[in-house]
């Protein structure tokens, strides 16, 4: 049986640790991106930030979820990844609380992300930093990207979900 949820039917903590509805993001065309500032592909920022400030006015969103899952990479506190990434990316989208992507303790977001949009090999779990995923204004999860996908190779499919 289909799994009918939508982003609407999930939350996020903010880096304050306040929780909030994502059932704002239906109508958007959303990007939810695990990220890491001590990471090999950390200076995609400049291109997360490129598309959002490309579309964002067309109802487009960025949402990045920092992880310290792997090798240690996000270590930092809300703080500092906040001072970090708008001191060396000039980040202006939504950096959401520190999350777990796999295991036990995985954000059910994430949970439900791996489920709808399996990786290479239909495996569930989230590989590195900078796993990618394009979710539709119905608030349905459009594609799964690896971290090796650029966020400007992106493009084509942001157009066609806007």
């Amino acid at each position: 049986m289909p799994d009918l949820r939508t982003i609407a039917d999930f939350t996020a903590a903010l880096p304050n640790g306040e929780t909030i509805s994502l059932a704002d993001r239906l109508g958007k065309v959303v990007l939810v991106v695990n990220t890491a500032s001590k990471c090999g592909f950390t200076p995609q920022y400049k291109g997360l930030e490129a598309l959002w400030r490309k579309y964002g006015t067309r109802g487009f969103e960025v949402i990045a979820f920092p992880c310290n899952q792997f090798g240690a990479q996000e270590p930092g506190n809300a703080d500092e990844i906040a001072d970090f990434c708008e001191v060396n990316f000039g980040l202006s989208f939504p950096l959401m609380g520190k999350v777990e992507v796999n295991g036990a303790n995985a954000d059910p977001l994430y949970d439900w992300l791996k489920a709808e949009a399996p990786g290479l090999l239909g495996s569930k779990a989230i590989k590195w930093n900078f796993t990618k995923f394009l979710i539709g204004r119905d608030g349905k999860v459009v594609r799964r990207y690896a971290p090796t996908d650029k966020p400007e190779s992106l493009e084509k499919d942001i157009e066609a979900a806007l």
